[in-house]
Protein backbone atom coordinates (compact mmCIF):
# COMPACT_ATOMS: atom_id res chain seq x y z
CA UNK A 1 0.00 0.00 0.00
CA UNK A 2 1.40 3.53 -0.99
CA UNK A 3 2.24 6.25 1.59
CA UNK A 4 -0.07 8.84 2.08
CA UNK A 5 1.12 12.54 2.24
CA UNK A 6 0.76 14.33 6.00
CA UNK A 7 -1.74 16.91 5.11
CA UNK A 8 -1.07 19.09 8.34
CA UNK A 9 1.98 18.13 10.97
CA UNK A 10 1.39 19.55 14.38
CA UNK A 11 4.27 18.64 15.96
CA UNK A 12 7.93 17.87 15.07
CA UNK A 13 9.91 15.87 17.50
CA UNK A 14 13.31 16.63 17.50
CA UNK A 15 16.44 14.49 18.83
CA UNK A 16 19.72 14.50 18.52
CA UNK A 17 22.52 10.76 17.85
CA UNK A 18 25.53 10.11 18.68
CA UNK A 19 27.33 6.77 17.07
CA UNK A 20 30.48 5.02 17.96
CA UNK A 21 31.33 4.56 14.35
CA UNK A 22 30.83 5.39 10.39
CA UNK A 23 27.13 4.81 9.45
CA UNK A 24 24.48 6.23 6.69
CA UNK A 25 21.57 8.08 6.71
CA UNK A 26 19.34 4.77 5.90
CA UNK A 27 21.01 2.95 8.71
CA UNK A 28 19.60 5.62 10.86
CA UNK A 29 16.20 5.50 9.35
CA UNK A 30 16.41 1.67 9.37
CA UNK A 31 17.22 2.00 12.97
CA UNK A 32 14.18 3.92 13.85
CA UNK A 33 11.87 1.64 12.33
CA UNK A 34 13.49 -1.78 13.05
CA UNK A 35 14.20 -1.32 16.72
CA UNK A 36 10.60 0.30 17.79
CA UNK A 37 8.71 -2.18 15.83
CA UNK A 38 5.84 -3.69 18.65
CA UNK A 39 6.93 -1.48 21.38
CA UNK A 40 3.82 0.73 21.59
CA UNK A 41 1.75 -1.99 19.92
CA UNK A 42 -0.32 -1.84 16.62
CA UNK A 43 -2.05 1.89 16.97
CA UNK A 44 0.87 3.39 17.22
CA UNK A 45 3.64 1.37 15.08
CA UNK A 46 5.30 3.90 13.06
CA UNK A 47 5.35 2.02 9.79
CA UNK A 48 1.32 1.84 9.67
CA UNK A 49 1.13 5.74 11.07
CA UNK A 50 3.47 7.49 8.00
CA UNK A 51 1.29 4.82 6.08
CA UNK A 52 -2.23 6.41 6.63
CA UNK A 53 -0.21 9.56 6.77
CA UNK A 54 -0.35 10.99 10.59
CA UNK A 55 3.89 10.09 10.94
CA UNK A 56 5.54 12.24 8.25
CA UNK A 57 9.11 11.10 6.60
CA UNK A 58 11.83 10.66 8.98
CA UNK A 59 14.13 13.15 8.11
CA UNK A 60 18.03 13.04 9.12
CA UNK A 61 21.27 14.30 8.97
CA UNK A 62 24.75 13.45 9.70
CA UNK A 63 28.12 14.18 9.92
CA UNK A 64 31.38 12.28 10.87
CA UNK A 65 34.74 13.33 12.89
CA UNK A 66 37.59 11.31 14.44
CA UNK A 67 35.61 8.00 13.66
CA UNK A 68 32.54 8.92 15.10
CA UNK A 69 28.99 9.78 13.47
CA UNK A 70 26.90 12.44 14.87
CA UNK A 71 23.52 13.91 13.61
CA UNK A 72 19.68 14.79 13.75
CA UNK A 73 16.46 13.24 13.36
CA UNK A 74 13.18 14.94 12.88
CA UNK A 75 9.72 13.54 12.89
CA UNK A 76 6.75 15.67 11.87
CA UNK A 77 3.19 14.13 13.70
CA UNK A 78 -0.31 14.80 13.60
CA UNK A 79 -1.36 13.09 16.54
CA UNK A 80 -2.12 14.33 19.76
CA UNK A 81 0.22 15.69 22.82
CA UNK A 82 0.09 12.30 24.46
CA UNK A 83 0.66 9.58 21.48
CA UNK A 84 3.30 11.95 19.91
CA UNK A 85 5.25 12.06 23.28
CA UNK A 86 4.93 8.28 23.15
CA UNK A 87 6.44 8.13 19.88
CA UNK A 88 9.42 10.43 21.03
CA UNK A 89 10.17 8.46 24.01
CA UNK A 90 10.14 5.49 21.94
CA UNK A 91 13.45 6.82 19.87
CA UNK A 92 15.03 7.22 22.91
CA UNK A 93 14.90 3.04 22.98
CA UNK A 94 17.38 2.76 20.32
CA UNK A 95 20.99 1.14 20.84
CA UNK A 96 22.75 0.44 18.18
CA UNK A 97 22.77 1.51 14.55
CA UNK A 98 23.91 -0.86 12.49
CA UNK A 99 26.52 -2.37 14.13
CA UNK A 100 27.71 0.35 16.28
CA UNK A 101 26.38 1.07 19.37
CA UNK A 102 24.51 4.16 19.31
CA UNK A 103 22.63 6.66 21.52
CA UNK A 104 19.38 8.84 20.71
CA UNK A 105 18.50 11.73 22.80
CA UNK A 106 15.15 13.64 22.53
CA UNK A 107 15.63 17.52 23.04
CA UNK A 108 12.00 18.79 22.62
CA UNK A 109 8.68 18.59 20.75
CA UNK A 110 8.20 21.65 18.88
CA UNK A 111 4.30 22.95 18.42
CA UNK A 112 4.41 24.18 14.42
CA UNK A 113 0.56 26.12 15.16
CA UNK A 114 2.73 27.76 17.57
CA UNK A 115 5.21 29.14 15.50
CA UNK A 116 2.04 29.65 12.76
CA UNK A 117 -0.01 31.68 15.69
CA UNK A 118 3.16 34.04 15.74
CA UNK A 119 3.41 34.44 12.21
CA UNK A 120 -0.06 35.32 12.12
CA UNK A 121 0.09 37.90 14.86
CA UNK A 122 2.52 39.70 13.03
CA UNK A 123 0.94 39.82 9.45
CA UNK A 124 -2.08 40.88 11.08
CA UNK A 125 -0.28 43.59 13.14
CA UNK A 126 1.43 44.70 9.61
CA UNK A 127 -2.49 44.44 7.89
CA UNK A 128 -3.67 46.79 10.88
CA UNK A 129 -0.88 49.32 10.36
CA UNK A 130 -1.45 49.58 6.46
CA UNK A 131 -5.17 49.63 7.09
CA UNK A 132 -4.60 52.42 9.72
CA UNK A 133 -1.88 54.50 8.09
CA UNK A 134 -4.30 54.70 5.02
CA UNK A 135 -8.22 55.47 6.23
CA UNK A 136 -8.84 59.51 6.44
CA UNK A 137 -7.80 61.13 9.81
CA UNK A 138 -11.37 62.65 11.49
CA UNK A 139 -12.07 66.04 11.35
CA UNK A 140 -9.73 67.42 14.68
CA UNK A 141 -7.21 65.77 13.40
CA UNK A 142 -7.12 67.41 10.18
CA UNK A 143 -8.08 70.84 12.09
CA UNK A 144 -4.64 70.34 14.54
CA UNK A 145 -2.41 69.46 11.53
CA UNK A 146 -3.44 72.63 9.40
CA UNK A 147 -3.08 74.51 12.74
CA UNK A 148 0.31 73.17 13.84
CA UNK A 149 1.28 73.77 9.82
CA UNK A 150 0.15 77.45 10.43
CA UNK A 151 1.98 77.71 13.53
CA UNK A 152 5.60 76.23 11.98
CA UNK A 153 5.12 78.38 9.02
CA UNK A 154 4.91 81.47 11.62
CA UNK A 155 8.35 81.10 13.40
CA UNK A 156 10.82 83.37 11.94
CA UNK A 157 14.64 83.26 11.62
CA UNK A 158 15.57 86.05 13.88
CA UNK A 159 19.33 87.45 14.69
CA UNK A 160 22.64 86.60 13.25
CA UNK A 161 22.50 83.06 15.02
CA UNK A 162 19.00 82.55 13.04
CA UNK A 163 17.20 81.69 16.50
CA UNK A 164 13.56 80.40 16.17
CA UNK A 165 11.16 83.07 16.75
CA UNK A 166 7.87 84.33 16.66
CA UNK A 167 6.61 86.97 13.58
CA UNK A 168 6.43 89.91 16.33
CA UNK A 169 10.02 89.80 17.52
CA UNK A 170 11.21 92.00 15.75
CA UNK A 171 9.41 95.12 16.00
CA UNK A 172 7.81 94.54 19.58
CA UNK A 173 9.39 96.30 22.68
CA UNK A 174 9.29 93.19 25.22
CA UNK A 175 10.51 90.10 24.13
CA UNK A 176 9.80 86.81 25.93
CA UNK A 177 12.57 84.54 25.87
CA UNK A 178 12.37 80.50 26.00
CA UNK A 179 14.53 77.37 25.87
CA UNK A 180 13.79 75.64 22.69
CA UNK A 181 12.09 75.79 19.27
CA UNK A 182 8.72 73.64 21.10
CA UNK A 183 8.30 76.23 23.44
CA UNK A 184 8.22 78.99 20.76
CA UNK A 185 5.08 77.13 18.79
CA UNK A 186 3.38 76.18 21.85
CA UNK A 187 3.10 79.90 22.64
CA UNK A 188 2.33 80.64 19.20
CA UNK A 189 -0.94 78.04 19.94
CA UNK A 190 -2.08 80.87 22.01
CA UNK A 191 -1.41 84.00 19.89
CA UNK A 192 1.74 85.29 21.99
CA UNK A 193 4.23 85.96 18.96
CA UNK A 194 7.16 87.72 20.60
CA UNK A 195 8.77 84.82 21.78
CA UNK A 196 12.32 83.66 20.66
CA UNK A 197 14.09 80.72 21.88
CA UNK A 198 18.16 80.58 22.69
CA UNK A 199 18.53 77.02 20.90
CA UNK A 200 19.91 75.82 23.68
CA UNK A 201 20.95 75.89 26.99
CA UNK A 202 23.94 78.28 25.81
CA UNK A 203 23.52 81.93 25.69
CA UNK A 204 23.82 83.37 21.62
CA UNK A 205 25.27 86.44 21.52
CA UNK A 206 22.11 87.33 19.23
CA UNK A 207 20.25 87.25 23.25
CA UNK A 208 23.22 89.14 24.73
CA UNK A 209 22.34 92.29 22.50
CA UNK A 210 18.92 92.21 22.10
CA UNK A 211 18.52 92.40 25.73
CA UNK A 212 20.05 95.57 25.62
CA UNK A 213 17.60 97.44 23.34
CA UNK A 214 14.09 95.14 24.93
CA UNK A 215 13.01 94.40 27.77
CA UNK A 216 13.43 90.47 28.17
CA UNK A 217 11.69 88.21 29.79
CA UNK A 218 12.74 84.87 30.60
CA UNK A 219 10.02 82.29 30.58
CA UNK A 220 11.98 78.52 31.67
CA UNK A 221 10.55 74.94 32.71
CA UNK A 222 9.87 74.51 36.51
CA UNK A 223 12.64 72.32 37.20
CA UNK A 224 16.38 72.84 38.34
CA UNK A 225 17.36 73.03 34.66
CA UNK A 226 15.80 76.23 34.32
CA UNK A 227 17.22 77.32 37.45
CA UNK A 228 20.74 76.77 36.38
CA UNK A 229 19.63 78.65 33.26
CA UNK A 230 18.55 81.69 34.74
CA UNK A 231 21.55 82.14 36.72
CA UNK A 232 23.84 81.80 33.11
CA UNK A 233 21.80 84.58 31.47
CA UNK A 234 22.22 86.72 34.53
CA UNK A 235 25.86 87.00 34.39
CA UNK A 236 25.93 87.13 30.54
CA UNK A 237 22.93 89.57 29.57
CA UNK A 238 20.44 91.99 31.02
CA UNK A 239 17.29 90.18 32.01
CA UNK A 240 14.26 92.58 33.20
CA UNK A 241 11.85 89.68 34.50
CA UNK A 242 11.53 85.88 35.25
CA UNK A 243 8.44 83.66 34.64
CA UNK A 244 8.42 80.16 35.05
CA UNK A 245 6.31 77.27 34.09
CA UNK A 246 4.89 75.23 37.51
CA UNK A 247 6.91 72.58 39.46
CA UNK A 248 8.17 69.89 36.91
CA UNK A 249 6.42 70.86 33.87
CA UNK A 250 7.66 72.00 30.64
CA UNK A 251 6.77 75.36 28.38
CA UNK A 252 5.93 73.23 25.72
CA UNK A 253 3.31 71.11 27.51
CA UNK A 254 1.31 74.11 29.67
CA UNK A 255 -1.85 74.66 29.44
CA UNK A 256 -3.77 78.22 27.45
CA UNK A 257 -3.90 79.62 31.77
CA UNK A 258 -1.07 78.17 33.24
CA UNK A 259 1.17 80.34 30.51
CA UNK A 260 -1.12 83.33 31.12
CA UNK A 261 -0.28 82.89 35.06
CA UNK A 262 3.45 82.15 34.94
CA UNK A 263 3.22 85.45 32.96
CA UNK A 264 1.74 86.88 35.58
CA UNK A 265 3.81 86.35 38.09
CA UNK A 266 6.82 87.23 36.92
CA UNK A 267 9.15 88.96 39.21
CA UNK A 268 12.01 90.49 38.72
CA UNK A 269 15.64 88.68 37.95
CA UNK A 270 16.68 89.76 41.81
CA UNK A 271 14.13 88.35 43.36
CA UNK A 272 14.15 84.94 41.05
CA UNK A 273 18.06 84.30 42.23
CA UNK A 274 17.48 84.73 45.61
CA UNK A 275 14.18 82.21 45.63
CA UNK A 276 15.98 78.86 46.79
CA UNK A 277 13.28 75.91 46.04
CA UNK A 278 12.25 74.42 49.38
CA UNK A 279 14.05 71.24 49.93
CA UNK A 280 11.10 67.73 50.45
CA UNK A 281 11.89 66.80 53.91
CA UNK A 282 10.10 63.51 54.89
CA UNK A 283 8.13 64.85 58.14
CA UNK A 284 9.21 62.68 61.10
CA UNK A 285 7.11 61.21 63.90
CA UNK A 286 7.16 62.92 66.81
CA UNK A 287 9.42 65.85 65.73
CA UNK A 288 11.02 68.25 68.20
CA UNK A 289 8.73 71.44 67.19
CA UNK A 290 5.55 69.69 67.47
CA UNK A 291 6.88 68.55 71.31
CA UNK A 292 7.23 71.89 72.24
CA UNK A 293 3.93 72.91 70.40
CA UNK A 294 2.40 69.84 73.16
CA UNK A 295 4.26 70.96 76.10
CA UNK A 296 3.44 74.64 75.72
CA UNK A 297 -0.03 74.11 75.65
CA UNK A 298 0.28 71.75 78.66
CA UNK A 299 -1.75 72.76 82.14
CA UNK A 300 0.56 73.84 84.47
CA UNK A 301 1.20 71.25 87.34
CA UNK A 302 -1.10 72.35 90.67
CA UNK A 303 -0.57 70.35 93.93
CA UNK A 304 -4.49 70.91 95.15
CA UNK A 305 -5.84 69.17 91.83
CA UNK A 306 -4.51 66.17 92.98
CA UNK A 307 -7.55 63.41 93.49
CA UNK A 308 -8.05 62.39 97.73
CA UNK A 309 -5.99 59.90 98.75
CA UNK A 310 -7.72 56.29 99.04
CA UNK A 311 -8.33 54.76 102.71
CA UNK A 312 -5.95 52.03 103.44
CA UNK A 313 -7.45 48.36 102.70
CA UNK A 314 -8.25 46.50 106.14
CA UNK A 315 -7.36 43.13 105.75
CA UNK A 316 -8.72 42.00 108.72
CA UNK A 317 -12.33 42.28 106.09
CA UNK A 318 -10.97 39.68 103.24
CA UNK A 319 -12.41 36.52 103.07
CA UNK A 320 -10.25 33.56 103.90
CA UNK A 321 -9.45 32.33 100.13
CA UNK A 322 -10.59 28.56 99.58
CA UNK A 323 -9.06 26.75 96.64
CA UNK A 324 -12.74 24.89 96.31
CA UNK A 325 -14.40 28.06 95.48
CA UNK A 326 -12.54 28.77 92.66
CA UNK A 327 -14.21 27.91 89.09
CA UNK A 328 -12.41 26.46 86.31
CA UNK A 329 -11.63 29.44 83.17
CA UNK A 330 -10.11 27.18 80.59
CA UNK A 331 -6.78 29.76 80.63
CA UNK A 332 -8.29 32.48 80.01
CA UNK A 333 -10.11 35.14 82.14
CA UNK A 334 -14.07 35.25 81.86
CA UNK A 335 -15.72 38.07 83.24
CA UNK A 336 -18.80 35.94 83.55
CA UNK A 337 -17.09 33.82 85.78
CA UNK A 338 -15.53 36.41 88.55
CA UNK A 339 -19.04 38.27 88.52
CA UNK A 340 -21.80 35.82 87.91
CA UNK A 341 -24.57 37.79 89.08
CA UNK A 342 -23.52 41.03 86.63
CA UNK A 343 -26.06 41.13 83.82
CA UNK A 344 -24.46 41.84 80.36
CA UNK A 345 -26.51 43.98 78.04
CA UNK A 346 -25.31 46.22 74.98
CA UNK A 347 -25.31 50.03 74.80
CA UNK A 348 -28.62 51.19 73.32
CA UNK A 349 -27.62 52.78 70.62
CA UNK A 350 -25.34 49.77 69.62
CA UNK A 351 -28.66 47.62 69.90
CA UNK A 352 -30.48 49.70 68.05
CA UNK A 353 -27.95 49.70 65.33
CA UNK A 354 -27.34 45.71 65.10
CA UNK A 355 -30.99 45.28 64.97
CA UNK A 356 -31.28 47.66 61.96
CA UNK A 357 -28.52 45.59 60.43
CA UNK A 358 -30.07 42.33 61.36
CA UNK A 359 -33.42 43.10 59.76
CA UNK A 360 -31.61 44.47 56.50
CA UNK A 361 -29.63 41.05 56.23
CA UNK A 362 -32.64 38.72 56.59
CA UNK A 363 -32.57 36.05 54.16
CA UNK A 364 -29.39 37.03 53.21
CA UNK A 365 -27.07 34.22 54.43
CA UNK A 366 -24.26 36.41 54.40
CA UNK A 367 -22.44 37.95 57.80
CA UNK A 368 -21.07 41.67 58.53
CA UNK A 369 -17.94 42.20 60.75
CA UNK A 370 -17.86 46.04 62.70
CA UNK A 371 -15.29 47.61 64.03
CA UNK A 372 -15.28 49.15 67.89
CA UNK A 373 -16.65 52.13 66.82
CA UNK A 374 -19.42 50.47 64.76
CA UNK A 375 -17.99 50.90 61.27
CA UNK A 376 -18.54 48.29 59.06
CA UNK A 377 -15.75 46.45 57.98
CA UNK A 378 -17.80 43.93 55.24
CA UNK A 379 -20.07 41.78 54.48
CA UNK A 380 -18.94 37.80 53.61
CA UNK A 381 -20.99 35.18 53.28
CA UNK A 382 -21.81 33.15 56.40
CA UNK A 383 -19.77 29.99 55.83
CA UNK A 384 -16.51 32.57 55.15
CA UNK A 385 -17.14 34.38 58.57
CA UNK A 386 -14.67 32.29 60.43
CA UNK A 387 -11.71 32.71 58.08
CA UNK A 388 -12.28 36.46 57.89
CA UNK A 389 -12.47 36.84 61.78
CA UNK A 390 -8.97 35.34 61.81
CA UNK A 391 -7.51 37.09 58.97
CA UNK A 392 -9.13 40.75 60.04
CA UNK A 393 -7.71 39.96 63.38
CA UNK A 394 -7.98 42.44 66.74
CA UNK A 395 -9.89 44.81 63.66
CA UNK A 396 -13.35 43.24 64.34
CA UNK A 397 -15.39 44.39 67.33
CA UNK A 398 -18.75 43.00 66.16
CA UNK A 399 -20.20 40.08 64.17
CA UNK A 400 -23.93 39.70 63.05
CA UNK A 401 -24.35 36.92 60.65
CA UNK A 402 -27.58 35.53 59.36
CA UNK A 403 -27.26 32.37 60.15
CA UNK A 404 -26.63 29.91 63.45
CA UNK A 405 -24.11 30.59 66.20
CA UNK A 406 -21.39 27.01 66.04
CA UNK A 407 -18.48 26.03 68.20
CA UNK A 408 -16.50 26.73 65.20
CA UNK A 409 -17.75 30.57 64.79
CA UNK A 410 -17.41 30.97 68.58
CA UNK A 411 -13.94 29.69 68.49
CA UNK A 412 -12.85 31.85 65.90
CA UNK A 413 -14.06 35.06 67.72
CA UNK A 414 -12.33 34.31 71.02
CA UNK A 415 -9.16 34.14 68.73
CA UNK A 416 -10.01 37.64 66.87
CA UNK A 417 -10.68 38.98 70.64
CA UNK A 418 -14.45 39.87 69.28
CA UNK A 419 -16.82 41.40 71.52
CA UNK A 420 -20.06 40.45 70.27
CA UNK A 421 -21.39 37.53 68.19
CA UNK A 422 -24.96 37.59 67.32
CA UNK A 423 -27.10 35.54 65.20
CA UNK A 424 -30.46 34.08 64.31
CA UNK A 425 -30.34 30.62 66.12
CA UNK A 426 -27.34 29.90 68.96
CA UNK A 427 -26.31 26.31 69.42
CA UNK A 428 -23.80 27.66 71.80
CA UNK A 429 -25.63 27.00 75.17
CA UNK A 430 -24.18 26.78 78.19
CA UNK A 431 -20.83 27.81 76.94
CA UNK A 432 -18.84 30.13 78.74
CA UNK A 433 -16.63 32.39 76.62
CA UNK A 434 -15.05 36.14 77.29
CA UNK A 435 -17.40 36.79 73.88
CA UNK A 436 -20.93 38.28 74.29
CA UNK A 437 -23.40 35.51 72.31
CA UNK A 438 -26.81 36.86 71.60
CA UNK A 439 -29.74 35.65 69.11
CA UNK A 440 -31.87 37.99 66.90
CA UNK A 441 -34.86 37.05 69.69
CA UNK A 442 -32.44 38.34 72.47
CA UNK A 443 -32.12 41.59 71.06
CA UNK A 444 -35.76 42.35 69.45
Amino acid sequence: MGKISLVSAKYIIHATINIDGMVDRPDVIGSVFGQTEGLLGSDLELRELQSSGRIGRIEVETHSKDGKTFGEISIPSSLDKTETALVAAALETILRIGPCNAEVKVTGLEDVRAAKRDQLIDRAKSLLSTFTHGTLPDSREIKEEVTNAVRVADIVKYGEDQLPAGPDVENAESVILVEGRADVINLLKYDIKNAVSMNGTSVPKTVIEMAKSKEVTVFVDGDRGGDLIIKELAEVAKIDFVAKAPDGKEVEEITHKEIHQALRGKVSLKAALEYKRPARVKPRVGDTSERDRGRSERKPFNRNDRRPERKPFDRSERKPFNRKDRKPSNGRFNSRDRYPDREFRIPIKQKEKFIDLIKEMDGTKNACLLDGRGNILGKVPAKEAASTMEGLGKATSVVIIDGSLTKELLTAAENARVRYLIGKKSYLKDVKSQVKVFTKKDLC
